[in-house]
């Protein structure tokens, strides 16, 4: 009775799966960054020795991705447990209805006892958080100077409640300023003073020739998005030099709250996660930005840290890190997710890493390109990768993620991948309907016949 009775801090209420004490939680994002941008996932090119930190401590989820490749559907995905394509949020800059707000992550965890702060960019979907609106305290604007400093003053503080404080951070999303020629926002980065300097081209740099061609349309005319279109080998290689970089400026501002985490012991009592809201072409299949369903672009970086869960592992599972985390999220405070959520909790596996049981069929991510029209979906499953966009000429791919992981052999071309083919259409198909997600006229089936 007691120990019930101490916490019911403002109505925090705990299950009875809870611990004596409900856990904090800091969640840190950065924007635009792909699960292979780290250097603890074994890319020499680039260094980020405070994220490296965190996976040395936690669980890093390899296969884990967004819900779709944009900021604002992705971060709503996040904070909305819904599906972007079917609560009209597959846009940027969509206005979170106020039903879907009332039972929104911060909103609850906020009723439930939570002292919520919200820090950096929001873009769900202005660009910084309303105060108090979503439940969060908005304690620092978008803008990733100073951000880190701010979010160590909060956890220096001494808090009588239970925290969940979120760190968002704006780069590596500066690459699409420099692909602009335009001044970057949030970082200072030298261009390199000799090419040398700068990584080699992905061995997937080549578009393979069963490739979407509407991928090759959205490019040729939207240069604002894509002002790539005419880079050469070396231009690439400068562009991929500095994507490095800004992945490396964000790691060194991490590094200032995983310091504070250090001096506060916050390991005994907090749950860390750290993620991203999508990648970057990075010049895979000569692909800048985002909005494709190439894996450098929707396969985003995923680490876990539970306490007394030192491990330092590497997990298979897959792992929809928008819907996913806020499910996650209700978990560890003791919540029950509201009944219209779509996400899977991944809380048992940060606590029971050893436990292969456990684990998702498939996820799926999905796109809407630039032109507000044409629109393309994932289907990760435990071997394989399909696609589908919606139109154009190959617009299906299905490929192997244990030998091809590139996406360079397409084999959705071959009669003898016919059966694995319609299985994935199968999964796809019934995932539409499940989530009404509907063609754009009667009539019309997104997905080919089998």
């Amino acid at each position: 009775m007691m120990r019930a009775k101490h916490l019911l801090w403002m109505g925090f209420i705990p299950s009875i799966t809870m611990s004596s004490t409900p856990l904090n939680i800091i969640y840190i994002i950065t924007d635009q960054q792909s699960a292979t941008a780290l250097s603890c996932a074994g890319n020499s090119d680039v260094k980020t020795p405070n994220i490296d930190r965190l996976a040395a401590r936690g669980i890093r989820f390899e296969n884990a991705y967004c819900s779709q490749p944009l900021s604002g559907p992705s971060r709503a995905a996040m904070f909305t447990g819904q599906i972007p394509g079917s609560v009209g949020l597959s846009k940027n800059n969509t206005p979170v209805s106020e039903d879907l707000k009332s039972q929104s992550l911060g909103i609850l965890m906020n009723n439930a006892g939570y002292n919520c702060a919200y820090a950096g960019k929001w873009h769900v979907h202005t660009a910084d958080i309303p105060d108090i609106e979503f439940g969060f305290d908005s304690i620092y604007p978008h803008n990733d100077t100073g951000l880190a400093e701010k979010c160590v003053t909060f956890l220096n503080q001494k808090h009588k409640k239970p925290f969940f404080l979120v760190a968002s951070f704006d780069n590596p999303h500066n690459i699409c300023e420099y692909a602009r020629n335009q001044n970057l926002p949030f970082a200072l980065i030298d261009e390199p003073q000799n090419l040398s300097e700068c990584p080699g081209l992905p061995q997937n740099f080549a578009v393979q020739p069963y490739d979407a061609d509407i991928l090759d349309y959205t490019k040729l005319h939207n240069f604002n998005v894509h002002p790539t279109i005419n880079y050469t080998s070396d231009d690439w290689r400068r562009y991929r030099y500095i994507y490095y970089r800004l992945v490396e400026t964000v790691d060194a501002e991490i590094g200032k709250i995983v310091d504070a985490i250090d001096a506060n012991n916050y390991w005994d009592n907090t749950v860390i996660i750290f993620s991203s809201d999508h990648g970057d072409g990075n010049g895979a299949h000569q692909w800048n930005q985002k909005t494709a369903l190439y894996e450098e672009v929707v396969n985003v970086p995923l680490i876990a840290c539970y306490p007394d869960k030192t491990n330092g592992e590497v997990m298979p599972q897959l792992i929809n890190n928008g819907i996913d985390f806020m499910a996650t999220v209700l978990d560890i405070a003791g919540l029950k997710s509201p009944e219209n959520n779509k996400g899977v909790s991944f809380l048992n596996l940060m606590k029971n890493p050893d436990d292969s049981t456990q684990h998702q069929d498939f996820v799926v991510t999905e796109t809407l390109f630039y032109d507000g029209v044409t629109r393309g979906w994932m289907v990760r499953t435990k071997d394989y990768k399909y696609i589908l966009y919606d139109r154009g000429k190959h617009r299906e791919q299905l490929y192997d993620m244990n030998t091809d992981r590139g996406e360079m052999i397409n084999l959705a071309i071959e009669n003898r991948y016919k059966s694995l083919l319609n299985q994935h259409r199968e999964i796809l198909k019934k995932w539409l309907s499940d989530n009404g997600i509907s063609p754009l006229r009667p009539g019309l089936e997104h997905v080919p016949f089998n």
